[in-house]
């Protein structure tokens, strides 16, 4: 006769493993900020602070300039406190309705913009299908050159998000084009080699 093998049933896994119990930490510590943000508007600056990055990451992802991403990210913060006494916590992230109330304000402001100066062609759908991945970089990248050393972190702001020249930048921090050059490439250096190896 055949032996047969007895299956068991799958063994449970491991009590909480390390991933899982940080997210539900996580999920479970910021239920307690937006009810303390319910309870008292006050309180929403926590919730501000810790989703700014994903927020404006997604929203500078889909608009054409440094200002209209700032205005439009200001916006989905104010509209979020304005609904925060309806939201019900539903145990998803609480970026992820942020990012809803984003990709409504980019195509109000898309839509404004086709109404005020009419192009050939229907504008793109910008906030459609947004890529997480992109969002979770960029957020990580805001995060990594504002713990850049004071000096190397003006020049990285300076030169990339205010489009200044090497000249320029020299010029306002008193120090020569060379020492300029020098702060950049250390500060790229040390943003790729953390982007690279996955440290936050």
């Amino acid at each position: 006769m055949k032996a047969v093998r007895r299956t068991r049933g799958k063994a449970a896994p491991p009590k909480g493993s390390p991933p899982q119990e940080a997210e539900h930490a996580r999920l479970a510590e910021e239920r307690l900020l937006i009810d303390a943000a319910q309870r008292d508007p006050a309180k929403f600056a926590a919730l501000y602070e810790l989703h700014f990055e994903h927020v404006y990451g997604f929203v500078a992802g889909r608009v054409y300039d440094r200002a209209t991403a700032e205005d439009l990210t200001s916006e989905v913060f104010y509209k979020a406190l304005a609904k925060l006494p309806a939201y019900e916590w539903r145990g998803v992230p609480f970026v992820a309705w942020l990012l809803r109330i984003a990709a409504n304000a980019v195509v109000d402001r898309a839509q404004r913009a086709a109404r005020e100066h009419p192009l050939p062609d229907d504008p793109p759908d910008l906030a459609s299908n947004p890529d997480m991945r992109v969002i979770e970089n960029r957020a990580r990248l805001f995060r990594l050159v504002a713990q850049l050393p004071a000096a190397q972190r003006r020049v990285v702001r300076e030169r990339f998000a205010e489009q200044r020249s090497i000249r320029e930048i020299a010029e306002r921090l008193g120090k020569s084009e060379g020492a300029v050059k020098q702060l950049q490439l250390r500060a790229l250096e040390r943003l790729r080699a953390q982007m690279g190896g996955g440290h936050a």
